[in-house]
C-alpha cells in the first residue's frame, strides 16, 4: 500500500564517475554501445594473487578539473567567492580515493539538476546529502600502516582519519555544497547506495528536507581489497580476457570483478522541483528493504530475502508485478547469487512475463559495492528518459537454471522499449537487501 500522506519525489540530476567514463552520460553512451571497463590491475600489486583484473576509474580522471563557476553560498555568505572545482588540488591529500569520487559525481548532479541557479532562493537546512560507502578507506588504510611499520607513530599523517571514515564523503559534499540538512552515510556492504537513496526518499516524503544529493561511492582496489575477496573465491580468475570476466547468468562465470567510482542523484519534492522548472528524469515509488537472516555471504535460497524486499518495494509503489518493464539485477556474476536472484524475480509473477526484461549492467562495469546501487538506479532513470534498456554483455550461454523461467535477460545488445515502471535491486553481505522502483514521470 503507498505510504501515508506521502509527499512525491523525483530525480533532476545524476553524477557518475566509474570504469567507462567519468561523467554520467558518458558512462550511460558506453553502457548502450556494450562496452566493459575491465581491465588488468594497476593501482597495486597483484603478483601471486589469482585475481589480476578490476574495472579501475581511468587514469585521466581529475577531482580537481575545473568547471564553470557555481556558487552555493550565493544570499549567504557572499565573502566566499564561486567554486570552480569539486575539490581544490591543495585538499586533494586531505581525503581518501572514494571521497574523491563522491565528490566530483555529487557536483555533477548538482550542476545537472540546475539547483545553483537558485541557491539565494532556497534555505540550505533544507538540503541534505546521504552517499552511502561499503568500506571506506582500505587502501589508505593500507598504506598509512605500511608507513606506520616503516617509520613509526611520528610518521602517521594527520589527515589519516578524515581518508578513511565512510561518512567523510558525506561530509565533505555537504560542506562544499552549503547543504545544511539531514547528513548521513548507509553503510549496508553491496547494499549501501540503494539505502542511502531510499532513506533520502523517505526523509523528503516525511518532510525532513526539500533536496536530497543520495549516491555511493567506493574505492577499495588494493592489495588488501583484492586479496580479501580473492581468499572468499568471491572473484573472477578469467584473467586473460578480462573484458569477458563478468558475465551475469552466463553458464561460465566464475566470479565477480571488482570495480570502483561514485553515482549521486539529486532527489527533489516535486512540487518543489515543479516550482523551479526542474528537468525531471524519472520519479521514485517505491522502497522495499529486507533481511535474509540467513547466512554471513550466501544469499538466501531462491533468494526468499530479494523477493521480499521487490515485493515491499511493489505494494510500496502501489502497482502489480505485471507493470515492471525493467529490473536492473543486482547479478554479480558469481555462481549462487545470479541464479537464486532470478528464481526470486520469477517469484514475483503468477506466470512467465512477457513485457519484462533484466539485464545486469555489472557485466560491464564491475561491482562497485557500496556505489553498486545508485549506479544501478540511475541506469534505471535514464533508461526510463531515452526509452532504451542497456544490455547484459558476455551472455553467451544462459545458465540452464534460469532457461525455464520465462525472463528475457537482454543479452548482449541494448533494447528499445518504453519503460513505464522499472525496478533497481541490490543485495550485500549479511543478508542486506534493497530494491527502488522508478517511474517515468507524467
Amino acid at each position: 500500500m503507498p505510504m501515508p500522506n506521502d509527499r512525491r519525489v523525483v530525480i533532476t540530476g545524476v553524477g557518475a564517475v566509474t570504469p567507462l567514463a567519468t561523467t554520467a552520460e558518458e558512462t550511460w553512451k558506453a553502457a548502450l554501445d556494450g562496452q566493459s571497463g575491465i581491465g588488468p590491475i594497476t593501482l597495486c600489486n597483484v603478483e601471486g594473487c589469482p585475481t589480476k583484473i578490476a574495472g579501475e576509474v581511468d587514469k585521466s580522471f581529475d577531482a580537481c578539473a575545473e568547471f564553470a563557476p557555481i556558487n552555493p553560498f550565493a544570499g549567504f555568505d557572499s565573502e566566499k567567492p564561486p567554486l570552480t572545482s569539486a575539490i581544490p588540488r591543495k585538499d586533494l591529500k586531505k581525503m581518501g580515493r572514494f571521497i574523491h569520487f563522491a565528490m566530483v559525481a555529487g557536483f555533477e548532479a548538482y550542476r545537472t539538476s540546475g539547483l545553483d541557479r537558485i541557491r539565494a532562493e532556497i534555505d540550505a537546512t533544507r538540503l541534505g546529502v546521504n552517499i552511502g560507502v561499503g568500506m571506506g578507506g582500505l587502501p589508505e588504510i593500507q598504506a598509512v600502516h605500511d608507513n606506520f611499520l616503516r617509520k613509526g607513530f611520528s610518521r602517521i599523517t594527520p589527515f589519516f582519519i578524515p581518508q578513511t571514515i565512510p561518512n567523510l564523503a558525506t561530509g565533505n559534499l555537504s560542506i562544499a555544497l552549503n547543504f545544511r540538512g539531514p547528513n548521513m552515510c548507509n553503510v549496508t556492504a553491496c547494499s549501501s547506495s540503494a539505502h542511502s537513496v531510499g532513506e533520502s526518499w523517505r526523509q523528503i516524503q516525511r518532510g525532513d528536507a526539500d533536496v536530497m544529493i543520495a549516491g555511493g561511492a567506493e574505492a577499495v582496489i588494493c592489495e588488501l581489497g583484492i586479496g580479501g575477496f580473492s581468499s572468499m573465491k568471491a572473484l573472477s580468475t578469467r584473467n586473460d580476457t578480462p573484458n569477458e570476466a563478468s558475465r551475469p547468468f552466463d553458464e561460465d562465470r566464475d566470479g565477480f570483478v571488482m570495480g570502483e567510482g561514485a553515482a549521486a542523484i539529486v532527489l527533489e519534492e516535486l512540487e518543489f522541483a515543479k516550482r523551479r522548472g526542474a528537468n525531471i528524469i524519472a520519479e521514485i515509488v517505491g522502497y522495499g528493504l529486507s533481511s535474509d537472516a540467513y547466512h554471513m555471504t550466501l544469499p538466501a535460497p531462491e533468494g526468499e530475502g530479494g523477493f521480499r524486499a521487490m515485493k515491499m518495494a511493489i505494494e510500496n509503489a502501489d502497482i502489480d508485478a505485471d507493470q515492471l518493464d525493467y529490473i536492473n539485477a543486482h547479478g554479480t556474476s558469481t555462481p549462487a547469487g545470479d541464479t537464486e536472484e532470478a528464481f526470486a524475480i520469477r517469484k514475483l509473477f503468477s506466470k512467465p512475463p512477457t513485457r519484462l526484461n533484466v539485464s545486469s549492467t555489472k557485466s560491464m562495469t564491475g561491482h562497485l559495492l557500496g556505489a553498486a546501487g545508485a549506479l544501478e538506479l540511475m541506469f534505471c532513470a535514464l533508461s526510463i528518459r531515452d526509452g532504451i534498456i542497456p544490455p547484459t554483455i558476455n551472455l553467451d550461454r544462459l545458465d540452464e537454471a534460469c532457461e525455464d523461467l520465462g525472463i528475457d535477460f537482454t543479452a548482449n545488445k541494448p533494447v528499445k522499449k518504453d519503460i513505464q515502471y522499472a525496478l533497481s535491486n541490490s543485495f550485500g553481505f549479511g543478508g542486506t537487501n534493497a530494491s527502488l522502483i522508478l517511474k517515468k514521470y507524467s
